[in-house]
């Protein structure tokens, strides 16, 4: 049933956190939305401290624009999915932390893309952003996979991307490959002139810095560099095998989430295209989703 016919007078909010940023959106059942708010990124695997701040800047913003006070923050009732409370421990400091709301309910941000993207209903869904991950709900069955972090995982993603393009360009320009346009537009990207250039903008940064340089790979790949095409025609397959897997358990509908999910589309597999469906709300939206139902078995 779609979660949009419950009428309750509660307000409550939905928090998608992620590696590059926190979206909250304020949501009444009875008005829709009432106001957004998007602050830093707000996944625990790179800072508790971080991803609370952004999940505070994201509710004061959303409250602000709803034309509400930062005090009305005791009202709201918080669906939160946060990429990175897949690892037991970190579900656990988030679900016990002493936060302001109401209450607050706690899922994976991959829970609360497939549950917004098909309106509360069964499905699959992939996202591709900052980093990778596949959901699927059917019935009493689930299907979780990738996920795992930047540098341990997130293949095919805007990080892995990134990372892999600087791998291969510090390969060729310390002589063990040839450099090609991907190498080039690195370091013009950087304004560097060598391989330590590249190394200075990026030696323990952020997955998000890694991410914003996927479009730069996706543009030297369409424009025909071998190194490019190689790596995003690799990530491509691994994020058509992943929904292949989804598919096993055969969801009603699919969908792609991320900023990525368009830019992909032409490297993917002919079969995972032909079953993408529009995704019916952002992931923001499944957190309210997510909070209605956790909330409606308290009532």
């Amino acid at each position: 049933m779609g979660l949009n016919q419950t009428k309750i007078q509660q307000v409550f909010i939905g928090i998608d956190g992620g590696g590059s940023k926190c979206r909250a959106s304020l949501y009444s059942h009875e008005e829709g939305i009432l106001g957004t708010g998007i602050a830093g990124r707000a996944n625990p695997l790179h800072g508790l401290a971080h991803t609370f701040e952004s999940i505070l800047a994201s509710t004061e913003l959303a409250l602000k624009d709803a034309g509400m006070s930062s005090c009305d923050t005791h009202k709201l009732v918080a669906g939160v999915g946060l990429a990175g409370v897949n690892v037991p421990h970190l579900y656990q400091e988030i679900a016990t932390w002493s936060h302001p709301f109401k209450q607050m309910f706690v899922t994976t941000d991959l829970h609360t893309a497939c549950i917004g993207a098909h309106n509360g209903g069964d499905g699959a869904v992939i996202i591709t952003g900052t980093g990778s991950c596949g959901y699927a709900h059917v019935g009493e069955q689930s299907l979780s996979l990738g996920g795992h972090g930047f540098a341990l995982g997130d293949k095919g993603s805007g990080a892995w991307l990134g990372l892999r393009a600087a791998e291969q360009a510090l390969l060729a320009l310390d002589g063990f490959a040839a450099q090609t346009l991907l190498s080039e537009r690195l370091l013009a990207h950087f304004a560097a002139t060598d391989a330590m250039g590249i190394v200075e903008h990026l030696a323990g940064r952020s997955s998000s810095h890694y991410a914003r340089l996927a479009r730069l790979v996706l543009q030297c790949a369409q424009e025909g560099d071998a190194v490019a095409r190689a790596i995003v025609e690799e990530g491509a397959a691994y994020i058509s095998e992943m929904a292949l897997r989804l598919f096993e358990i055969d969801p009603p509908r699919f969908s792609m989430i991320g900023g990525l999910a368009e830019p992909l589309l032409p490297w993917l597999a002919e079969e995972v295209v032909a079953r993408l469906a529009p995704t019916l709300a952002p992931p923001e939206i499944g957190a309210v989703y997510f909070a209605t139902q956790e909330f409606n078995k308290l009532a």
